[in-house]
């Protein structure tokens, strides 16, 4: 084959694509023409009962008309008032399971207060067992302690020197009435 014939045969098949994708091209132009009309002529309607739907543009309507348009709004009026109580109900059921939630959880709280008063209240009944005990100690130790002062503290010997009067001088120097340890009566007996 030459390449004029070849050339030539190129040229054939391009242009009977061409001529297929022009007779394509109308087909589909025409048949988007065809959809265009549809559209336009559904969006109408759908507008026009719309409106109906509103209450606009009713008196183009006949009574059959009004009575379809009627019962379907009522359709949707029952539909909507399911949805409506199924919503209600819905939303009165997740309320009442956090009221439940709620009320566990103070009840929780509520037992956990009664627990901190008792410890609180053992804690202060601790506390005045201890201070009992520190005030009984410090009587105790109040009263030994003036068990425990020494004997001279105590003014015995000047009610000796009064009954001894001047003249006695024949006492012995344990006997003497200046001793601070031991009273002059108590060193007569364990001398006698």
């Amino acid at each position: 084959m030459s390449s004029m014939e070849r050339i030539l045969e190129r040229y054939e098949r391009y242009s009977y694509a061409e001529r297929q994708l022009v007779a394509t091209d109308l087909e589909s132009q025409g048949s988007w023409t065809l959809e265009h009309a549809k559209l336009k002529v559904r969006l109408e309607v759908l507008q026009k009962n719309q409106r109906h739907f509103m209450g606009e543009d009713l008196d183009t309507l006949s009574l059959k008309e009004l009575q379809n348009l009627e019962h379907q709004l009522e359709t949707a009026l029952k539909h909507i008032r399911s949805k409506k109580n199924q919503l209600m109900f819905e939303s009165i059921s997740e309320l009442q399971k956090k009221d439940k939630a709620l009320q566990e959880q103070n009840n929780l709280l509520a037992k956990k207060i009664k627990q901190i008063e008792k410890e609180e209240e053992k804690e202060k009944e601790m506390e005045q067992a201890q201070r009992a005990q520190v005030e009984q100690e410090n009587n105790d130790l109040n009263s030994s302690s003036v068990l425990s002062q020494p004997l001279h503290s105590l003014n015995i010997s000047g009610m000796y020197q009064a009954a001894a009067g001047p003249g006695d001088n024949d006492e012995t120097p344990l006997e003497n009435h200046n001793n601070p340890v031991m009273p002059p009566w108590m060193v007569r007996h364990i001398n006698g």
